[in-house]
């Protein structure tokens, strides 16, 4: 015998009729007339090569191989049922799960919030977080590691054929000094103000980075300390020891009354948020849903 190539309307007519010992009835059972159920039945005992029940004109019983076949079948017929309940709730959105990759700033500021939103509405699906720098968001998310990501557009090449970038929000920068700096007073603030003193910078792989070397050159900061974290640059700020540059949606780092923020008027100096994902194949329902609405409440931002 070949492997069978069994219906669930083939294995629900043989349980009825194990149940029901009756054809009468079994046919009923099913909503068939009884001639259709016979052959439902007929085509299940040729498909598996063997007789699952013994008939006279008074009884119908399961033979010794329609006893074997039952608790298979059942056991079919449930996994089955489970499978397309699981399904269901996945396409209904109770259940998943929704892999992100984040710029640091916005995976601790912004996105936390909307994850809340997200659970409250879809309690089923887990979300998990990778909170990078933007060419290791763009990594994780062409190695297959996250369904999308939200990365600066000057990293990780958004505009590649194998990425879609969808533009969030502009964010721009904002001088951070402590309250008794002079430039926390200054009347007119130029980036050519910021020049001599010392400064804090972010990493040179960093979005902050990027968009701050973009706009200076071929003006040179006087180069402190550069450090990876926003909190290190809190830090050093805060004890005097330089000035920094940071994007808006950074500035809940910054926010203690030794320190002052004021924004840079400098319309290139700014960064563009893209929520990518790859160019090839379509999101989960559950990845679809998250994205919309990270799109839906970070899209209107424009950050000053």
């Amino acid at each position: 015998m070949t492997n069978p190539d069994l219906s669930s309307r083939q294995l629900r007519a043989f349980l009825a009729l194990a149940d029901q010992r009756s054809f009468t009835r079994a046919a009923q059972t099913c909503h068939l007339s009884q001639p259709a159920f016979s052959a439902l039945i007929r085509t299940l005992e040729d498909a598996l090569g063997a007789r699952l029940f013994d008939r006279d004109t008074r009884s119908v019983q399961l033979t010794p191989e329609g006893r074997l076949f039952e608790a298979s079948a059942r056991r079919l017929l449930a996994d089955m049922g489970n499978a397309l309940a699981d399904f269901a709730d996945h396409v209904e959105r109770r259940t998943g799960r929704v892999r992100v990759a984040a710029l640091p700033s916005l995976a601790a500021g912004w996105l936390p919030a909307i994850f809340v939103e997200f659970s409250q509405r879809w309690p089923g699906i887990t979300v998990e977080l990778d909170d990078a720098l933007s060419d290791a968001c763009i990594a994780l998310l062409r190695g297959g590691r996250v369904d999308f990501a939200l990365a600066a557009s000057d990293a990780g090449s958004t505009a590649a054929a194998d990425l879609a970038a969808r533009r969030l929000c502009r964010d721009r920068f904002h001088l951070v000094c402590r309250a008794d700096h002079p430039l926390a007073s200054e009347a007119r603030l130029s980036l050519k103000k910021l020049a001599p003193w010392p400064f804090i910078q972010m990493t040179r792989n960093s979005s902050v980075r990027q968009a701050i070397d973009a706009v200076l050159h071929p003006l040179r900061l006087n180069t402190r300390f550069e450090v990876e974290h926003l909190a290190t640059v809190m830090g050093l700020v805060e004890a005097g020891l330089g000035i920094s540059a940071v994007p808006a949606l950074t500035l809940f780092h910054f926010r203690r009354q030794t320190l002052v923020t004021r924004p840079l008027p400098h319309p290139s100096l700014q960064r563009t948020l893209h929520i990518v994902r790859r160019s090839e194949g379509s999101l989960s329902v559950a990845a679809q849903a998250l994205h919309d609405l990270i799109v839906e409440r970070l899209g209107t931002l424009e950050l000053d």
